[in-house]
């Protein structure tokens, strides 16, 4: 039966292909396999690989070797223990996440979902709670999902972590953080989250996994590791599909 049940699921992918052609999340061309790029789109991708700082998750220009600490990481040590992102936010990426969050294309999560679950196998063992940065319910409300738990839950059927969505609330409503500097973005978000208490004292002996789709100035994350940190959360990391690389970011 299980046999079966294989062979009509292979039919009846292979008829909806036929029908509704798998395309190009970013450019719509035609391609192979539905939930991905064509090569030409794949190409503009900038994946954030080794050797990066192992804090801040900010790539090096060159090899530092073992132990090697970004500057950055240095003079301003975050709240957050460790940041890795799948992609430089390049034009491409931006697209992506764009369509993602505001054009109603949630299943864009599983392909961004998969670059995660890879970029980030250090931050993702079984201790690991995947937490959705939480949108205001107003916010959550109008756009009608949450693109960062869509992206939570893609990475949580790969590496077998489970998601919680209860842990940490929104409950002041910020203005958007686009267009902001890194000291705005800051204030706009501080107090901003509340824990949930109850939901923390089932996570005993577990790390939270911050899970977003774009890390800029990492305000966000900042403030958020503050408040599980200030609750009692005792290692907090911070996962995203797209991070702000500048050359002054590329460090040596």
């Amino acid at each position: 039966m299980q046999r079966l049940g294989s062979i009509l699921g292979a039919v009846g992918r292979a008829a909806l292909d036929q029908l509704f052609p798998p395309i190009c999340l970013a450019c719509g061309a035609a391609v192979g396999t539905p939930d991905g790029l064509c090569a030409a789109c794949w190409s503009k991708l900038v994946p954030i690989s080794p050797p990066l700082c192992p804090i801040l998750g900010l790539p090096f220009a060159a090899d530092m070797g073992a132990g090697a600490v970004s500057a950055q990481a240095i003079a301003d040590p975050p709240p957050f223990d460790r940041a890795r992102s799948a992609v430089a936010y390049t034009d491409l990426a931006r697209q992506l996440v764009s369509k993602m969050k505001y054009g109603d294309r949630p299943e864009i999560a599983i392909f961004c979902g998969r670059m995660m679950a890879a970029a980030g196998y250090e931050v993702l063992d079984e201790d690991a709670v995947l937490v959705p940065v939480p949108l205001h319910p107003m916010r959550q409300f109008a756009r009608r999902y949450n693109q960062s738990t869509e992206l939570a839950r893609a990475i949580a059927r790969l590496a077998k972590c489970p998601v919680n969505t209860d842990l940490v609330v929104r409950y002041r409503r910020t203005s958007q953080q686009v267009g902001l500097s890194a000291r705005e973005r800051a204030r706009n978000v501080e107090g901003a989250f509340r824990v949930n208490l109850k939901a923390l004292e089932k996570l005993a002996g577990k790390r939270a996994v911050l899970v977003d789709d774009v890390m800029t100035t990492g305000a966000t994350a900042r403030a958020l590791a503050k408040a599980l940190k200030r609750a009692g959360m005792t290692h907090v990391d911070v996962l995203s599909f797209a991070r702000v690389v500048s050359d002054a970011d590329m460090t040596v």
